[in-house]
């Protein structure tokens, strides 16, 4: 079969393009070739963690994978036959970020030709890092979505050690156990917000006085109440309409501080993840990542700010959730449908969908409404895993 050849330059022409490429490359069992790879980033090509993600499919998928190399522009992946239950590892020897590499793993782990048992993925690096959702956010806020929406009830994350930049060092362990046999993604709707339920987050840090997680909530904290989040702090002054803080004035916040013992740490750092539960099932997130030049309380600041830009946007899910959902919407069966907020499409998001319709028959449709808000729907493929297939010449493709 010949390869379909993808852009690796188009849209945000990084690495997304790569995660998603050949998780679809493997489910679907079309073979591709990724030219031009992150053509536009100084500098270009395959970097140690980009170059773990593609072994790592080609571990799962047992797959033929060429021109994997630091620096390399052009890849070529064949896949071969996901076979599960199994251990997988992976390791970005760098901090390089956990969530991301899951973003290749975690899809292939969900569909299996027979029933099985649970496939565990162990997965090395930053579980905190600042160009990527922190693994928290995973944890919290993108599996949670996988269960309520697509159906996905047995997936599970256990954080064994942290790993902060720029050592990393930090290890994952994850759970999957796919879709039973012929079952399908659900396809879902999220149109309504509804009301703010609750806010909840975790202040992480390690190496550091206790003194830093505390203020990173304080700044957290005090941020939301500016912004009408004001149970039990009567001494509230702040300009709202009122039917605004009628809304937020009682919702909880709960922001506990987390100590990482020493010996489950490499190295010293803090970070801060919020996430705000709707009222409609959305789910909203915010997060910032400590630092040694940054005073504790403006980091936590910064995660109320970005929760708080997501909860202004008047959307069900925020920019990181929107493109990390969109693979999974192709692949459910019948149409999906979000509302994304005022802001429009993340550029991310922009490239999983053209990455999605380049590889599936999945389509989408973009809608503007008349308030400023804008949807994503999609009549979705309806994918199951396939039994046990042959290649062209009539070998089994074999684990290399």
């Amino acid at each position: 079969m010949t390869s379909k050849v993808i852009d690796g330059s188009v849209l945000e022409g990084g690495g997304q393009i790569l995660r998603n490429a050949v998780s679809l490359s493997a489910l679907l069992s079309k073979p591709v070739k990724i030219e031009k790879i992150r053509n536009g980033r100084k500098p270009p090509g395959l970097k140690n963690q980009h170059r773990t993600g593609l072994e790592l499919a080609a571990q799962i998928s047992n797959a033929q994978l060429t021109g994997a190399k630091n620096g390399s522009r052009e890849i070529e992946f064949i896949p071969g036959q996901i076979q599960l239950p199994d251990r997988f590892h992976a390791d970005s020897v760098t901090a390089g970020s956990i969530t991301l590499l899951s973003q290749i793993g975690l899809p292939l782990l969900l569909f299996s030709p027979t029933a099985v048992g649970a496939s565990k993925l162990t997965l090395l690096g930053g579980t905190n890092a600042s160009n990527a959702p922190q693994i928290d956010y995973t944890e919290h806020i993108f599996i949670p979505f996988m269960r309520r929406f697509f159906g996905v009830e047995n997936i599970s994350l256990h954080i064994k050690k942290r790993g902060y930049f720029p050592k990393g060092g930090g290890e994952v362990d994850f759970k999957v156990t796919p879709l039973s046999e012929g079952q399908k993604l659900k396809s879902f709707s999220l149109m309504k917000r509804g009301k703010v339920k609750w806010i909840a987050g975790i202040s992480h840090f390690a190496g550091l006085p206790r003194k830093i997680g505390e203020n990173m909530v304080k700044g957290a904290t005090s941020r939301l109440a500016q912004a009408g989040f004001v149970k039990g702090q009567i001494d509230f002054q702040g300009e709202l309409p009122a039917e605004v803080l009628d809304e937020r004035r009682d919702v909880p916040v709960s922001i506990p501080v987390q100590r990482e013992p020493d010996n489950l740490t490499k190295g010293a750092g803090s970070g801060i993840v919020l996430w705000a539960e709707l009222e409609g099932g959305g789910i909203l997130g915010g997060s910032a990542i400590g630092s040694k030049n940054i005073d504790p309380e403006k980091v936590g600041e910064e995660a109320a700010n970005e929760l708080l830009k997501a909860l202004d946007n008047q959307g069900c899910v925020d920019e990181h959730l929107q493109d990390q959902i969109i693979m999974f919407m192709a692949l459910a069966e019948g149409k999906s449908e979000v509302r994304c907020g005022k802001d429009g499409l993340a550029l991310h998001t922009k490239t999983a969908i053209w990455l999605a319709e380049q590889l599936t028959d999945a389509k989408f449709d973009i809608e503007e409404e008349s308030e400023g808000t804008v949807v994503i729907r999609c009549d979705g493929i309806g994918y199951t895993s396939q039994p046990e297939r042959e290649r062209d010449d009539g070998d089994s493709v074999k684990k290399s």
